[in-house]
Formats: C-alpha cells, structure tokens, sequence
C-alpha cells in the first residue's frame, strides 16, 4: 500500500471514529422534555416520579415520564404500590406503530412467565393492534397509559383515548415490568424514572 493510500485509510477511520463519537454524545445529551410535576387520574393526585430518555443503540427513540400517587426509589416498590398510575410518553423520532407495539410485547415477553402473558393474551394484542393501527408516530407526538385500579389500561395517542381500557391489575404490572422488570428496555431509563421526579 503507497503512503498516500494509507493516508486515505486513516483518514476514513478517524472520520468514522468522529462520527460515531458524535452519535453516542447525542444520544447521551440530556435533552429530556418537561413533563408536568403533578396529574390528576381517577380522583387521585400523581405525581412525577421521574423523567428520562429511550435509547435504542444510538438513538434516542422517547422521553417518557412516570407518574405515581407516591414516591417510590425501586422498581420493587413501584410494582407493589396499588393507586392509579401513568406512563407519559413523548416520540422523538419517527416511530413505526407497527414495531413500537412490537417491541412492547417483547418486553412483557421477557419479563413475564408465560403462562401469565397467556393468560392476558387478549390484552396484550389490544395493545398491539392500537399501536399497529397508527402508521407511524412522528417526533413530538404524545402517547400514554393510564392505570386506575378497577377499570384497567387506558391507552392514548396524542391525547385521544384509543378504544376502552383493557385488562386488569395484574395485565399493567406486565406493562410496568417492560421498563421495570428483571430484563427492562432500558436501565438508564429505568433509573431515571425512579429518580424522585428531579429536573
């Protein structure tokens, strides 16, 4: 190989080196969106339990905000606390509905035994026909699940209630256990949600 060839090869390296560096620092940027300190649902005050980002590879794909009738630190705490419950979310890119619903089926899949994902076979495919019926959320676009004891999950996409809540109790501590179980998406999510609502 001439030295100028070599030159080249190395040139190409420390461009694709920069340029990695460049994505991994802007998928770390706190740039999480502000989420309201306090809610109201199902005749209860929530509060903001922590904000944080989704990060898929280099990739930020959401911010999310966790909602909850009292402060919790673990995830162990947020599974036992009974009340009402939200998840906040907000796109900050182009998500495909069809493998957003996707990926939350998996992550009930891989923190659940499968004779409790069976038996809430009909609720986890509501929430993927929801997500499935929407071609793709754009960045800045909202979506939620709201939890209230009794009455089940109520899922929304930008603001709009999508259908009547679905499944029971336990079917949203399955969708809890998506972020905070043993195999969560994403555990600097997850600690960022159990962070005590800090800006």
């Amino acid at each position: 190989m001439t030295p100028l060839s070599t030159l080249a090869v190395r040139a190409r390296r420390a461009a694709c080196i920069a340029a990695a560096t460049l994505c991994l620092q802007a998928a770390a940027a706190p740039t999480v969106h502000k989420f309201e300190p306090t809610a109201q649902l199902g005749g209860s005050a929530l509060l903001l339990n922590g904000k944080g980002t989704r990060v898929r590879i280099v990739f930020k794909a959401y911010d999310m905000g966790l909602y909850t009738t009292k402060r919790v630190s673990t995830a162990a705490e947020l599974l036992a606390l009974p009340g009402p419950k939200r998840l906040q979310f907000i796109a900050l890119r182009d998500l495909p509905g069809t493998e957003l619903g996707r990926l939350f089926l998996r992550g009930m899949s891989d923190n659940t035994p499968p004779a409790q994902m069976t038996r809430h076979t009909l609720s986890s495919t509501r929430l993927i026909d929801i997500f499935s019926g929407k071609t793709k959320l754009v960045a800045g676009d909202t979506f939620a699940m709201d939890f209230v004891p009794g009455k089940g999950t109520q899922f929304y996409i930008q603001g709009q209630p999508q259908g009547e809540p679905v499944g029971d109790d336990e079917f949203f501590t399955l969708v809890l256990r998506i972020w905070f179980g043993d195999s969560p998406a994403d555990e600097k999510l997850r600690d960022a949600l159990l962070d005590g609502g800090k800006d």
